[in-house]
């Protein structure tokens, strides 16, 4: 009796299938990039400049905290998140050219000409370490709101009702120029909680 012959399947090609389904999904698949918050870190401070004491003129400093229970204060001042937005916009502009905002001084800038920024304000934002990542989140999208906003308001008093994002990069720089985002944060550190007045 003749054994039945068992035929195999031949798999000689299986490998270059498989490879070329594997390249196949590479190209096609998109890739899950990683997002955050997009900030200019400032230059290295020299060895001469780190010995030496730079004064700065309190006026220029807007101070927010965000404590343990995600209580915010600016310049001593408990504050609500929704009204960050507009306290920043008057303190990054100071139209009044009020005293207790920061100074202004006379600059040059391409499309612009002569006229008075305050080029020495700076945000300073400091959070606890037990800060909610939500409440940073919240405070940082409001300081970037005021930039946002006053940068969208002077482009389209200075370029025919134009958005920021509708500007040449020329004309964008000299936005920047004029409203440069400055926002700078501290190492988190235990604030505690945050009360009427005091911390």
């Amino acid at each position: 009796m003749k054994k039945r012959e068992i035929q195999e399947i031949n798999a000689s090609s299986m490998a270059d299938i498989s490879f070329l389904l594997l390249i196949f999904f590479l190209v096609t698949t998109s890739m899950a990039t990683d997002k955050g918050l997009f900030r200019t870190l400032p230059p290295p401070v020299e060895q001469k400049k780190q010995n030496e004491e730079i004064e700065v003129n309190k006026r220029n400093i807007m101070l927010v905290l965000v404590n343990s229970s995600d209580k915010l204060m600016v310049n001593g001042e408990v504050m609500d998140v929704m009204s960050l937005k507009e306290k920043a916009k008057e303190f990054i502009d100071n139209p009044a050219n009020k005293e207790n905002l920061p100074e202004k001084e006379t600059v040059d800038i391409d499309y612009f000409g002569k006229c008075r920024i305050t080029t020495k304000h700076v945000i300073s934002l400091q959070n606890d370490r037990g800060t909610s990542y939500q409440a940073y989140i919240a405070v940082q999208n409001e300081l970037v709101a005021a930039y946002n906003e006053l940068r969208d308001e002077i482009s389209a008093k200075k370029f025919e009702g134009r958005k920021y994002s509708q500007l040449t990069e020329s004309e964008q720089e000299a936005v920047r120029k004029y409203y440069p985002l400055k926002i700078s944060e501290a190492e988190p550190k235990n604030y505690g909680q945050v009360t009427g007045g005091a911390q």
